[in-house]
């Protein structure tokens, strides 16, 4: 687990928004790092997907847990399978920069 800081108990302190835009900063980084690294390509998807899961463990967001395992869902489609929802990484890149937008204006 690479974010074993997070798993003990950090992250379940963050807000939705928070987290969302902590995974969209994995995929971000996905983004920019598919096809011109692979291991730094990979090791984005490894943490992505780790924030996902944590996210999706969260016992607050049990209203939300279909909107959450759709948008993981199609991250796993674009990095390992056949890209059948016709989305990129790009796409879900602008997704999740609105929740860290979000998230930073509630802070400051």
């Amino acid at each position: 687990m690479r974010h074993s800081e997070l798993a003990s108990g950090r992250w379940f302190e963050l807000t939705l928004l928070e987290q969302l835009g902590n995974i969209g900063s994995e995929i971000s980084r996905a983004a920019r790092w598919r096809g011109r690294d692979e291991t730094l390509f990979m090791g984005a998807v490894e943490r992505a997907l780790e924030l996902f899961d944590l996210t999706l463990g969260d016992p607050r967001w049990r209203g939300r847990l279909k909107e959450i395992c759709r948008v993981r869902e199609i991250f796993c489609d674009i990095v390992f399978g056949l890209n059948s929802y016709s989305t990129t990484l790009e796409d879900l890149d602008r997704y999740f920069t609105q929740f860290a937008v979000a998230a930073r204006n509630k802070t400051a």
